[in-house]
């Protein structure tokens, strides 16, 4: 069965805050898209064409033998949970309220990566629930994606005082944490928001508009970095690249992950 499509209200107000203020359709396009993505825009239009309804969803795995091996796979992400909720391996342990491990299933074919917890990610322990969260979620609307879709973590697992960077020391404590996430979700796509999370996946020193635009390889993982959804209620310039960037990354994962096909 399919997942449900997001609400097209958020799609459409998100794209509105870009600066689209008109959308083209073209139900021909709609109907012929390989693998059941979204249209693709016509030649002389400068916007994205999509259909009256949201974008299409992502396909997820079924079977029962997919069943068994993410059951396998979610017992230990819980485990490794488990062992992060009482790491004190870095002065950000005696800081915090909650750990924020991460969030989403064990089959994501998107996985996010941020910077570290805020205040309110810190108070329910869950990662991008604050305003950045609520704008991350209509990011992912505008792709097609409901947030209970994609697999939701951080570089850090605490919160650093003052919603500073982490510190090298602490990026180093914390990050075989996430590496495992990423071994055990095995998602199609990786995108990191923002300057910490690119430098800390890549292991490069450049700026935001260094690393920004190329796909990159995490251990065999296709990666994209675009801003972090801060940056743009800070600077709601950054929204119009972020929604580029997207938008490459859903026409991506609709090729890493077809549709599977019905009997």
């Amino acid at each position: 069965m399919r997942p449900p499509r997001p609400p097209v209200a958020d799609w459409l107000a998100y794209l509105g805050e870009l600066g689209y203020e008109e959308i083209y359709r073209q139900p021909a396009l709609a109907a012929s898209a390989p693998g059941g993505g979204p249209p693709q825009p016509p030649a002389e239009a400068s916007t994205p064409a999509p259909s009256e309804d949201s974008p299409a969803p992502v396909p997820v795995r079924s079977g029962p033998a997919a069943v068994i091996r993410d059951g396998v796979r979610a017992a230990e992400l819980a485990r490794l949970a488990e062992r992060a909720a009482g790491c004190t391996a870095c002065p950000l342990a005696a800081g915090r309220q909650l750990v924020v491990f991460g969030s989403g299933p064990v089959d994501a074919g998107l996985m996010v990566v941020g910077e570290g917890p805020g205040a309110e990610e810190d108070r329910r322990g869950l990662p991008f629930v604050g305003r950045a969260g609520e704008l991350l979620t209509r990011i992912l609307a505008a792709i097609g994606l409901s947030r209970e879709e994609v697999y939701i973590a951080n570089i850090v697992k605490c919160r650093p005082p003052g919603n500073r960077e982490p510190e090298p020391s602490e990026v180093a404590a914390c990050i075989g944490y996430l590496e495992r996430q990423i071994e055990l979700v095995r998602p199609a796509l990786l995108v990191a928001l923002g300057k910490t999370a690119a430098q800390t996946l890549l292991g490069a020193s450049g700026s935001m508009a260094q690393l920004r635009g190329p796909w990159y390889d995490f251990r065999g993982v296709p990666l994209k970095v675009t801003y972090h959804p801060a940056a743009l209620l800070r600077n709601p310039a950054l929204k119009r690249p972020t929604w580029e960037d997207m938008q490459e990354v859903r026409d991506r994962l609709l090729r890493e992950r077809p549709p599977e096909e019905k009997p």
